[in-house]
């Protein structure tokens, strides 16, 4: 039989496919589940396992970022406006959330 605990997690966590790599990203903030109001700036973890990465990433979350604040003066496919698979998979959750890596350098 499953514990409770695994169908209702106590604490934010997603499995993470992409690019064919698999990790976990994580919050240790409980309130992220239920509580809207705390999904305006949050951290999350993110941990892969993968030789490359030494450490779990620390990603900061700002989900009332404006968009038009950031460079208006690239194209949307110049390599200054790519952005990380990581970001993207946290943005089908946080549309328009800028993610801060706090200088480990975007990966996976």
């Amino acid at each position: 039989q499953v514990s409770p605990a695994l169908r209702t997690p106590r604490l934010p966590v997603w499995l993470c496919s992409a690019s064919g790599r698999h990790g976990v990203l994580f919050g240790t903030d409980s309130r992220l589940l239920s509580d809207w109001k705390s999904e305006r700036i949050f951290h999350l973890y993110f941990y892969s396992g993968q030789q490359e990465q030494t450490q779990t990433a620390h990603l900061t979350i700002d989900t009332h970022s404006h968009h038009w604040e950031e460079a208006q003066r690239e194209g949307p496919c110049s390599p200054g406006k790519r952005r990380p698979a990581l970001e993207m998979a946290i943005r089908t959750k946080w549309a328009g959330a800028t993610v801060s890596w706090n200088g480990t350098d975007p990966f996976f």
